[in-house]
């Protein structure tokens, strides 16, 4: 059986998508057989799969950082906004009808089996399992039935790294906050934290982290830099600050409209 590792972070945008691809690409260039898996995406960018699927664009790419084409699998429930209320529920790569929040609400134990059925498959056949969560854990709104975050990671039993994003500031509030709003059984999943996209001398942050390290217990794995022209398909929302490769053939713009 894999050993599966999730990878979270304080909000959306946190950077989550990126770790999982760079540390697939990481380990797969050790040799070891690494797959990735989100349990729950909310995207409109999506891909095919191998096996004749839609799934979320950014497990396609995740997947080719990690030496392997796409399943369904690596992205087994997949919800497509089609209004703030409303989004169009893709399961195992096929769509399964269009839910309101309250109606997906209720979907939730049917859409975390589907889950647990890929996970179990991926477990079976790789050495890791590299998750990625979506958004945040400490939504506490969203807490009941969670298959996404928190809910997923104690289902399998699995250890959680944290990334946050200092670029948007406030980032030791991030992290301590979060953690403040889980339980103590998700507190205790958190093995540490990853600091994303930093610019500037490392040494002026370094007594925050020992801070942080002190405050919660908990270590800083890394601090990753800011890395200009850094392109990975986005996910959760629509990101306007993205930028084509200069190597791009053509670009397609779309203006986005109230």
């Amino acid at each position: 059986m894999a050993e599966t590792l999730m990878i979270q972070g304080t909000a959306s945008d946190a950077g989550k998508s990126t770790v999982v691809a760079g540390l697939g690409r990481a380990w797969h260039r050790r040799g070891v057989a690494v797959a990735p898996f989100k349990p729950q995406n909310m995207a409109l960018n999506s891909a095919v799969s191998v096996d004749g699927g839609e799934i979320a664009r950014a497990q396609a790419v995740q997947a080719q950082a990690c030496g392997l084409a796409p399943t369904i699998d690596m992205s087994p429930v997949l919800l497509k906004p089609s209004s703030d209320r409303d989004a169009q529920v893709i399961v195992h790569g096929h769509a399964v009808g269009s839910m309101a929040a309250d109606g997906y609400h209720a979907y939730k134990r049917t859409a975390m089996a589907a889950v647990l059925e890929s996970h179990a498959r991926l477990a079976a056949g790789y050495e890791r399992v590299l998750v990625e969560g979506a958004g945040s854990p400490a939504e506490i709104n969203l807490r009941e039935n969670d298959i996404a975050n928190m809910g997923f990671a104690e289902a399998v039993d699995c250890p959680v790294v944290l990334v946050a994003d200092i670029d948007k500031g406030g980032v030791f509030a991030q992290i301590v906050g979060t953690l403040a709003l889980l339980s103590d059984t998700e507190r205790a999943r958190i093995a540490g934290f990853i600091i994303n996209r930093f610019r500037g001398d490392i040494e002026l942050l370094r007594p925050g982290l020992d801070w942080l390290e002190r405050k919660t217990g908990k270590p800083v794995f890394g601090v990753l830099p800011w890395i200009d022209g850094l392109y990975l398909e986005a996910e959760d929302a629509i990101a306007l600050d993205q930028r084509r490769a200069d190597d791009a053939a053509f670009v397609v713009q779309v203006p986005v409209l109230p």
